[in-house]
């Protein structure tokens, strides 16, 4: 009988680790909580089960009886996949306390700091009153803006540019309780992160530890939207930035990595380039999201990485070796917020040079909502060519062709 494994979630996001799996010919169980998941009709069962449902997890995984247990590019689920297979006696690549820590901000910012890993000045906030208080006597570090995230999300959401306008209480006594409302929703948990604010480009460290030691495969330059709001809206490989700053991204990736607790498997490290040296945005014991991993990674460098974790996941050795230099590029497509009238140039930016793909996440009739978290977004275009700037050249012009035209307005 082949091996099985269970994979936790069924978003477009996992779909290249569901179908690794099965080219490896493993019988895929995927779990989700959505029943309309896209990874349903692919997997060999599906289970609907919430990814965060440790217990609803392990009663499946008791019942089916999988070999490995693992998920691809959401935070969350890797805290289930450590505590069932802790459970199980199966192997994991970071353990149960440690994926907290991974996936817990206020817990992460707490280890790095207890590692001497370079990190911004940041504060807990456990309440609207310890916001308040934190007002009251700001420190130095959080002048004049700061940064307002929830502890245990994701994708930017709730992650907010806070300015001394904001804080005006005299003015305004309920902007403060909104501001903190926005970012609180999000906090599964409750805890809100107040931080300093970085300066500088913004970079992704996509790297896989194989017995304790890791490989850094690539660097990705990041795009962001203007604050307040902090929306990824495109990554470019291999990085531009200097030699100089790319060895100091290296040393931060690896110092995190190491004190987070990954012994086995993938990372995507978020790291901010500032005027005093790198610093860590945040680390997840997962693939990079945004179709980093899946298809900007191969295309700029040979290695895929959902194989590499898969083959951790198995024990086998990964294949981590760069074995082409070329560069990718992925951009997503804007638009105004309101009711789409049309689309128009989608074909037309597919069939320009180095354009590998042009995906619409909407259509005519749907609603745009305003631009505050990955979610948001309508579409991509992902190209590739000989380096990073002539990638980042076809995408751009690809983009160029696609006008979607705002029907009505919200």
């Amino acid at each position: 009988m082949s091996r099985s494994i269970f994979i936790l979630g069924g978003s477009m996001l996992q779909m290249p680790t569901i179908l690794k799996a099965k080219e490896k010919g493993l019988y895929v169980y995927v779990l989700d909580y959505d029943p309309e998941c896209a990874a349903r009709d692919i997997a060999d069962k599906f289970l609907l089960i919430s990814t965060i449902d440790k217990d609803a997890v392990l009663q499946a995984a008791t019942e089916y009886k999988p070999d490995y247990i693992m998920t691809s590019t959401s935070d969350m689920p890797v805290r289930t996949a450590s505590w069932v297979n802790e459970k199980l006696g199966h192997k994991t690549g970071i353990s149960y306390e440690n994926s907290i820590c991974a996936t817990d901000k206020s817990r992460m910012r707490l280890r790095m700091k207890e590692k001497n890993v370079p990190i911004p000045d940041f504060y807990i906030l456990e309440n609207f009153e310890d916001f308040e208080n934190l007002v009251k006597n700001l420190p130095d570090t959080l002048k004049p803006v700061f940064v307002l995230k929830p502890a245990d999300n994701a994708a930017s959401r709730g992650v907010k540019l806070v300015s001394a306008d904001d804080l005006d209480i005299s003015k305004d006594a309920e902007s403060l309780k909104d501001l903190w409302d926005f970012t609180s929703q999000y906090s599964r948990g409750g805890r809100v992160l107040a931080e300093e604010y970085m300066e500088g480009p913004e970079v992704s460290v996509e790297s896989v530890t194989v017995n304790g030691i890791t490989h850094i495969i690539t660097i990705t330059d990041k795009k962001v939207t203007h604050v307040p709001y902090f929306v990824e809206t495109g990554h470019t490989e291999p990085s531009r930035l200097s030699n100089e700053a790319q060895d100091d991204i290296r040393n931060v990736a690896l110092a995190a990595i190491e004190a987070v607790g990954i012994t086995d498997g993938p990372s995507h490290t978020e790291i901010k380039v500032t005027p005093s040296g790198a610093k860590l945005v945040e680390i997840a014991a997962r693939l990079g999201g945004d179709f980093i991993t899946s298809r900007l990674v191969p295309l700029s460098s040979g290695v895929n990485l959902n194989d590499c974790e898969l083959d951790a996941v198995l024990g086998d050795e990964p294949s981590w070796k760069r074995t082409i230099t070329r560069g990718s590029a992925i951009r997503f497509i804007p638009a105004t917020e309101g009711l789409i009238g049309s689309i128009e140039g989608v074909e037309e930016a597919k069939s320009m040079p180095g354009v590998e793909e042009v995906v619409l996440y909407k259509k005519e009739g749907d609603i745009v909502p305003p631009l505050h978290s990955s979610s948001d977004r309508v579409g991509h275009v992902i190209a590739t060519g000989k380096d990073a700037d002539e990638a980042e050249r076809n995408c751009e012009e690809a983009l160029s062709k696609i006008v979607i035209t705002i029907k009505t307005k919200i």
